[in-house]
């Protein structure tokens, strides 16, 4: 006998928008299975407007009301039972996040939750990292946004350390991470890695997965720091456009990927790591499986 349960979550980043739905599938003495259902990613770059001048635009807050009311749509036609709707940094520096916030709750009655840098790092952590985490194991875990990066790291399958930085892709685009940003998150990782041997990374995020799609490798294989600096050089040498046409990657993923790769390559450099795991888990995964074990 098994029970499907219908959850969604809405994950309102710097670069995009996403709504995912899951098919939670609860048997007895079987763990639950969190199976994808459906997932809307639409490109609104809030991270645009609120890094360079502190508010959401007109047109913007439009697109997103218009973008909540067809998620609104979708979780009814999906018969979603329960969902939670987060905003990361973007949302969170905007002087008027709080009044966009209240407005799609009128709108569109979808409730939005501001949260901190913090509780993004917990949320994502939430996820099923442990089944790609061995208990003998040191691992860096980087989750690239577009307005800031979680770094969260785990030993023996605990978190050890975890902190949010600034320095995200749609910052980089527009030049807004200054050299003491970097000198800050190269301290922390030295420092907190420096007592364990072998450190791996666990890459999140839009653009590695991207990245990892590009490597053909299939999903419980690692990429190597020599694979993503290789890559690294080789976007460079591709123009913008030649990134749409050659590689296939959207508009909005095509000006940042760069600048992820670069957080990972360094992230990969400072702590010594020779790999990285790339599972396919974000913050709506997290957001969707912190739900269901009460954890928010």
């Amino acid at each position: 006998m098994i029970n499907i349960k219908k959850y969604a979550a809405i994950d309102i980043g710097s670069n995009a928008m996403r709504l995912l739905v899951c098919n939670i599938v609860e048997q007895e003495g079987k763990a639950p299975q969190f199976n994808k259902s459906s997932l809307v990613r639409v490109p609104i770059r809030l991270g645009q407007d609120a890094f360079t001048v502190g508010e959401i635009s007109d047109d913007n807050i439009e697109r997103m009301v218009d973008a909540m009311k067809a998620y609104k749509l979708l979780m009814k036609v999906h018969k979603v039972e329960r969902y939670m709707a987060c905003a990361t940094s973007a949302m969170r520096e905007a002087f008027n996040g709080n009044e966009v916030a209240d407005l799609i709750q009128q709108e569109a009655e979808i409730k939005i939750d501001i949260i901190d840098g913090k509780k993004e790092a917990a949320i994502i952590a939430s996820t099923d990292l442990h089944t790609f985490i061995k208990p003998d194991q040191t691992y860096l875990f980087v989750d690239v946004g577009g307005g800031s990066t979680e770094f969260s790291l785990f030993d023996n399958g605990k978190i050890i350390a975890s902190k949010s930085f600034k320095n995200g892709t749609v910052r980089l685009l527009n030049n807004m991470v200054n050299d003491l940003v970097w000198v800050e998150i190269e301290k922390w990782i030295k420092t907190v890695t420096e007592p364990f041997d072998n450190v791996t990374l666990i890459g999140s995020g839009g653009n590695i997965n991207k990245l990892f799609k590009l490597s053909g490798k299939k999903q419980d294989l690692p990429l190597s720091y020599f694979y993503i600096n290789s890559q690294y050089q080789f976007l460079n040498t591709l123009t913008y456009e030649q990134r749409i046409s050659e590689l296939g990657l959207n508009p909005d993923r095509a000006d940042v990927i760069i600048y992820a790769t670069r957080i990972y390559l360094n992230a990969m450099k400072w702590s010594g790591a020779r790999n990285i795991y790339v599972p396919k888990i974000g913050l709506s995964d997290g957001i969707v499986k912190a739900m269901y074990y009460g954890k928010i």
